[in-house]
């Protein structure tokens, strides 16, 4: 009998180090349960900030120090955290590399993925050039590089790539989203959060019962 495949759509930012962790403990619980072919995955676009200007002058933790209004030695101390909780991942976290940048032209390359297959791909390869390799994701050289390595057609910002962006924004304020990531299991469920892979398994089996049924 042919199994309907669990949809799952996940808002996430690409500046987010906790929707990089929960993309990694949300991908080993599928390993776990063995869903690799049980699930279809999309991403969706939100922006935590849209309104950040790219500063490639600012380091991560000034940033931090200045959004949150908190000293800049503990956003230093919240980032060396996060950086032990990735490394337990498989993430390279170095926050000292990373580059302050607005993320939209970013999102406008996820939406163009959508079309080839390769949503996955390329939000790995953001992450990556964000959080480990001190890349400007708000660079259009970066991202066609990205583009281009995943074999993604993209010449930037088009009226509907930002009309993608757009939609995912207001189905995530419809369904009152306020942080990433966010996880929704065929539209019935949702887990918020870098969640412990058990949660995942959790709701992934939740929801593979719920096709069944």
């Amino acid at each position: 009998m042919n199994q309907e495949k669990i949809k799952i759509e996940i808002w996430s930012d690409v500046a987010c180090p906790f929707c990089y962790l929960g993309k990694k403990r949300f991908e080993r619980a599928v390993e776990t349960l063995g869903f690799q072919d049980r699930i279809e995955v999309r991403w969706k676009s939100f922006q935590l900030n849209p309104d950040m200007e790219t500063n490639t002058e600012l380091r991560i933790h000034q940033y931090l120090s200045q959004v949150k209004g908190i000293p800049e030695s503990q956003a230093l101390a919240m980032n060396k955290q996060i950086t032990a909780a990735g490394a337990a991942e498989g993430i390279a976290f170095h926050f000292d590399k990373a580059i302050v940048a607005n993320t939209r032209q970013a999102h406008y390359l996820i939406q163009q993925a959508a079309h080839y297959n390769k949503q996955d791909a390329i939000e790995s390869a953001l992450f990556k050039a964000y959080f480990s390799e001190g890349k400007n994701i708000d660079d259009p050289a970066v991202l066609n590089e990205i583009a281009t390595s995943c074999e993604v057609p993209f010449d930037g910002r088009t009226e509907s790539l930002e009309a993608g962006v757009l939609y995912d924004s207001n189905e995530a304020a419809h369904f009152g989203i306020r942080g990433v990531p966010f996880f929704v299991f065929d539209r019935k469920f949702a887990v918020s959060g870098a969640q412990d892979p058990s949660v995942f398994e959790s709701a992934l089996t939740k929801a593979s019962k719920k096709s069944e049924a």
